[in-house]
């Protein structure tokens, strides 16, 4: 067995707490549509009980947005720090720059309301949720200028960037003297298009941390979900009869990885895998057994042979 590997530790946000490279995100927090929030599948009390598993372990990175649960998540992140004797995580969330929302006020207005949803003063990373296509972003990037100067936010990232709208974030960030530090994106090895449209390098190079949102792909690379048993509600009915059929071989190459490092899960590999390649995995939880589950990603690593290996069985894959 190789010898444990401490987790790495990054400082992705001047002046706030440094994370290792893990975080856990809050989408099903709140969420009815796409995670059956408030159906009796879990309670808040499960969702606290994840929160406190994470902090117990020392991940200390929760990332939510406005619109998850229609703030709901927001507020149940607020109410589990401020119920929690630990010290305060480093918390992002997201602005949605809709098409009604027209002036930059908009956005210092919704940064207010998630302020006061979770009960603190200051959201250490701010992030546009996706890319306004219709107006453009400067405007958002400047009221994001502004939130800093006013202590509101310590840092600035997007979600959903492609390659060019990232380039031209980060050169607009820059000429008003800030750093653009994150852009989230979906990636896991379902989903590889950060790597073949080449945005995990450029944000290598241009210093932007690459933030991996659903890195588990929805919960396919679990190892629960089959053609017999596909994800329930709206997650099976996006996904393909094709994909559902070709999991099964690739989560037997997970559990043949895994268990050449003692044991480890696909879905343990799966986050590990993204961890190698830079970025920073942010699988959404809903109990302390999940929790628990995915910090089986830490304190080891995939083999250079490992990684190529899984590159090349997920580029044979079907996509969704």
């Amino acid at each position: 067995m190789p010898q444990p590997i401490e987790p790495q530790v990054i400082q992705l946000v001047p002046g706030a707490p440094a994370i290792p490279q893990f975080g856990f995100g809050a989408w099903q927090w709140g969420d009815r549509l796409l995670w059956n929030y408030g159906t009796g599948e879990f309670s808040d009390e499960d969702l606290r009980a994840a929160y406190a598993a994470a902090i117990e372990a020392g991940v200390n990175f929760f990332d939510t947005a406005e619109v998850y649960g229609e703030g709901r998540s927001e507020t149940l992140l607020g109410k589990f720090i401020a119920d929690s004797s630990a010290p305060r995580p480093l918390v992002a969330s997201k602005f949605a720059p809709f098409p009604t929302r027209l002036r930059k006020q908009a956005l210092l207005n919704a940064l207010q309301a998630s302020l006061d949803r979770l009960a603190i003063d200051c959201i250490d990373l701010y992030q546009i949720h996706f890319p306004p296509f219709w107006l453009g972003d400067d405007r958002w990037l400047e009221a994001m200028a502004e939130a800093v100067s006013r202590g509101l936010i310590r840092g600035i990232g997007v979600s959903n960037y492609s390659e060019v709208q990232t380039r031209r974030a980060h050169a607009r960030l820059k000429a008003l003297g800030l750093p653009l530090l994150a852009n989230q994106v979906e990636y896991s090895l379902l989903e590889r298009s950060p790597e073949r449209e080449g945005l995990l390098k450029l944000c290598e190079e241009l210093g932007v941390q690459t933030i991996a949102y659903s890195p588990l792909a929805k919960g396919l690379l679990s190892g629960k979900y089959t053609s017999e048993n596909p994800p329930p509600g709206l997650r099976g009915r996006r996904t393909t009869a094709a994909q559902l059929a070709a999991l099964p071989d690739f989560i037997a190459l997970l559990r043949q990885v895994g268990d050449a490092h003692g044991g480890k899960t696909p879905a343990q590999v799966s986050l590990n895998w993204i961890i190698c390649k830079g970025a920073i995995p942010i699988p959404g939880v809903k109990n302390a057994a999940q929790t628990i589950a995915c910090l089986g990603a830490l304190g080891w690593r995939l083999s250079p042979n490992d990684i190529e290996t899984l590159d090349q069985a997920a580029l044979n894959l079907p996509r969704g």
